[in-house]
């Protein structure tokens, strides 16, 4: 039974309801000694109280979308098949060119359940990254106008925070419902937007790092997940016309892929972001002190051979993403540009979901159509 899908909702309503009516009806009529009808109320308070907060859970990640699977919630999916050491491009030792030149990814896609039509979702097996994982796409209203036929679009990566599926960007953000309406009033450029699977280590935030013998995070987003979509859309590999955006541990990541990636991303968003990846508790960065230094988004700005020419959007509340973008912006060189907007909002898709007008108004001004 589907952990988002309707039955198990039903259920769970259903043990509620059962729960609440069944003390009403047997309370006194509970026979035997004392201790056990003590034992048998007891029992029947737990399990009321068991299936009221069960079905809030139903609810809030049906809505939300945090976790979309059994495999999600417990930990088990397995989506790493392999995890080499892949060098600090992520290449595996091949050149760009390569990769580029390497046969064609061509991928079957399906409508997903409950986003309509134009959301349509793809398993990828990544041949770089050694990652199996889901992938959702989402085709700009333009895309399929005939006057666009020859057209090749602009593509930004969207990234969820932790815990979080792809689904998070449009079930919970809501963002091709709020982005559609701009592209068509040509307020925002008609962007495809791309969402992989981020939990990839059970409920572990893999911080988009490639991490050997663990998992190749960043070569399945920069690396991956890129060469599919340009294979099966009209879209380019130059780095102008790809952005890459995140909210809370998406939102590291986002940063950390587009300034160690200026050859793949020249933009990124970050909604409620942060530098130090030990501030998701779940971070497997931050469990190696070595690794936790050099991932934070200040070291990973300085130690860059020369500034990266990318631009960074980092918003959020004082302690909630704006300090750790005035922090980058004070080391930023040219041609790095970094803006750090101070927001009013809390750690939430609602909030985050009301930047998306400014933000991709924002990435329309940088990342290029083809």
């Amino acid at each position: 039974m589907s952990l988002t899908g309707t039955p198990f909702f039903v259920t769970a309503i259903a043990l509620t309801a059962i729960a609440v009516i069944l003390p009403l009806a047997v309370w006194s009529k509970v026979r035997g000694p004392a201790a056990v009808r003590v034992l048998t109320r007891a029992l029947m308070v737990v399990f009321a109280q068991v299936t009221a907060v069960a079905v809030v859970f139903v609810a809030v990640n049906r809505a939300e979308h945090f976790y979309t699977s059994w495999g999600d919630l417990f930990g088990t999916g397995k989506y790493v098949t392999a995890a080499p050491d892949l060098g600090p491009d992520g290449l595996g030792g091949k050149k760009a060119e390569e990769v580029k030149k390497a046969p064609k990814v061509l991928q079957e896609f399906h409508p997903v359940d409950g986003l309509g039509g134009r959301v349509k979702k793809t398993e990828l097996d990544g041949k770089i990254s050694g990652v199996r994982g889901d992938v959702m796409v989402w085709l700009p209203p333009q895309y399929d106008d005939p006057a666009y036929k020859n057209k090749k679009f602009p593509v930004v990566e969207l990234i969820p925070g932790i815990p979080g599926t792809g689904k998070s960007w449009f079930q919970g953000l809501k963002a091709h419902e709020v982005l559609e309406p701009l592209m068509k009033s040509g307020k925002v450029q008609p962007f495809i937007l791309v969402s992989p699977r981020a939990m990839l280590l059970g409920n572990g935030d893999t911080g988009c790092a490639n991490i050997p013998g663990k998992v190749n995070a960043d070569s399945w987003f920069s690396v991956d997940v890129r060469k599919m979509v340009v294979d099966n859309f009209r879209a380019s590999e130059d780095s102008r016309t790809w952005g890459v955006a995140g909210y809370s541990a998406g939102a590291y990541c986002a940063a950390k892929l587009a300034m160690a990636h200026p050859d793949r991303y020249s933009a990124a968003v970050s909604l409620s972001g942060y530098n130090d990846p030990g501030q998701e508790p779940s971070s497997l960065v931050a469990q190696d002190p070595e690794l936790r230094r050099t991932h934070n988004l200040k070291a990973v700005l300085q130690a860059a051979p020369q500034p990266p020419a990318v631009s960074l959007w980092m918003s959020g509340a004082e302690h909630d993403g704006y300090l750790s973008g005035m922090d980058l912006k004070g080391l930023a060189k040219a041609p790095t540009v970094v803006h750090a907007e101070k927001v009013v909002g809390g750690h939430n898709l609602e909030a985050w979901s009301k930047q998306l007008p400014q933000t991709f108004g924002w990435l329309s001004g940088i990342v290029k159509a083809p």
